[in-house]
């Protein structure tokens, strides 16, 4: 079955807020070296599935920079391999531009005629998981299936997240409700989807034509019209589209066995490594329970924390239960307990990140930040002896305006020079 493999990665993502104010929610780093963009594409190589495009059109510099001409993951080649689609105006006359999933589809609809491919293999680029997706294909194949839809079990609570499926006693889809706040079904859309091509051209070029989302408005028009079935997926499988869920799926790295093994060979995620000298720790240096990344400088405390490349931790810094990226700088005697630091951010000496047990939500984004999670941007900067509190943002590139024992109180959001924290007492 030849199969044209297409992955969306270009929508907003507003619950990972500071994390993907410069980039796309695909090229967030995850697991310290890696990008989510990884893990979709790492599994297509895997499946043998080589023709890849990869829909952008949120911040895609990153993305793009990462993926290139896709070498990491075998994907340069002269036939298929990966291609980046970027957005662009539908006509002169109208100068329409994508406005969802179907859209960002609609949109390669020549590319999806050229490929002369039978089955259409959609995926989500902002899911962490490891999917062969050549029984979900033969499934698709044996069923006679128009659509096929993977899905999952999930907590009955989490159900507002997704779009959930019923199916009779065959598996084919009697319904589709996305996002409900309350539901009997247990089961969730996984974003992955295989069209059988012509039906996909057709729908998505005449009957749904006005269909801007495949989940929201595509699906549901076609499960009394055409066969959509849903294939069962058992394997681990998180969509870190919120700031815990991020959190939670990098902290769940750090057990004695962790559900989602990346040290499988026989399943590897491949990415754009770069060239970096071992792990370095001094003489001082405490470290339990943490995923440390190449080029990593340790010289103080860490625990349970999730390390990214070329970080370094001064003598004396204490680092707890944190997810640290690539290049940050923690100073001496600064302290850093549940948070989440950007990459290139500089954390001055004695400064403290997440200070105190105060856990009152966020102020301005009291959805996102309230789990007592404080986030620093990308390349922001924090002075010396400096306190944030819990549920505290400090936006990407902003250098914090304070001076030395000055307490920003857990709720924050410090986007500039505006913001005045309180001298401690």
């Amino acid at each position: 079955m030849k199969t044209l493999v297409l992955i969306l990665a270009g929508g907003v993502a507003p619950g990972l807020h500071s994390l993907t104010a410069t980039r796309a929610e695909a090229a967030v780093p995850f697991a310290g070296k890696y990008r989510v963009i990884d893990f979709p594409l790492s599994n297509c190589v895997n499946s043998e599935l080589y023709n890849v495009g990869v829909l952008t059109q949120y911040l895609p510099r990153s993305l793009n920079d990462h993926i290139r001409a896709g070498k990491p993951w075998d994907l340069d080649r002269a036939e298929g391999g990966v291609r980046l689609l970027q957005p662009y105006q539908s006509s002169a006359e109208t100068g329409a531009w994508q406005e969802g999933s179907a859209d960002a589809v609609r949109f390669n609809l020549d590319v999806i005629r050229e490929s002369q491919a039978e089955n259409v293999l959609i995926l989500a680029g902002n899911h962490i998981y490891k999917m062969n997706y050549r029984p979900l294909l033969e499934f698709h194949r044996h069923r006679k299936a128009d659509v096929t839809i993977a899905v999952r079990a999930v907590n009955p609570y989490q159900t507002y997240r997704f779009g959930m499926i019923t199916t009779d006693s065959d598996s084919r889809i009697t319904r589709f409700e996305e996002k409900p706040r309350r539901t009997r079904s247990t089961m969730a859309s996984m974003g992955i989807y295989v069209f059988s091509t012509e039906v996909l051209l057709r729908w998505l070029g005449e009957q749904g034509r006005r269909a801007r989302h495949i989940g929201a408005e595509l699906i549901p028009r076609m499960i009394h019209q055409k066969r959509v079935y849903a294939y069962e997926f058992e394997g681990y499988w998180v969509n870190i589209g919120t700031i815990p869920a991020y959190y939670e799926a990098n902290m769940a790295l750090l057990a004695d066995s962790p559900a989602l093994n990346l040290s499988d060979s026989h399943w590897v995620i491949h990415t754009r490594s770069e060239q970096r000298p071992p792990v370095w720790l001094g003489p001082e240096a405490a470290i339990s329970g943490n995923l440390l990344s190449d080029g990593a400088r340790i010289a103080g405390e860490v625990t349970r924390s999730v390390i990214g490349p070329g970080v370094q931790i001064a003598a004396g810094a204490v680092v707890r239960d944190s997810i640290i990226m690539n290049d940050s700088i923690i100073g001496p005697q600064a302290v850093v307990d549940r948070a989440i630091i950007d990459k290139e951010v500089v954390v001055g000496t004695g400064a403290v990140v997440g200070a105190g047990d105060d856990n009152s939500p966020n102020m301005a984004l009291p959805d996102v930040l309230n789990t007592g999670l404080t986030l620093l941007g990308k390349r922001s900067r924090l002075p010396a002896d400096v306190h944030l509190g819990r549920n505290v943002v400090v936006w990407p590139g902003v250098t914090v305006a304070a001076e030395p024992d000055t307490e920003f109180a857990s709720g924050t959001s410090i986007r500039g020079k505006e913001e005045r924290g309180e001298k401690r007492r």
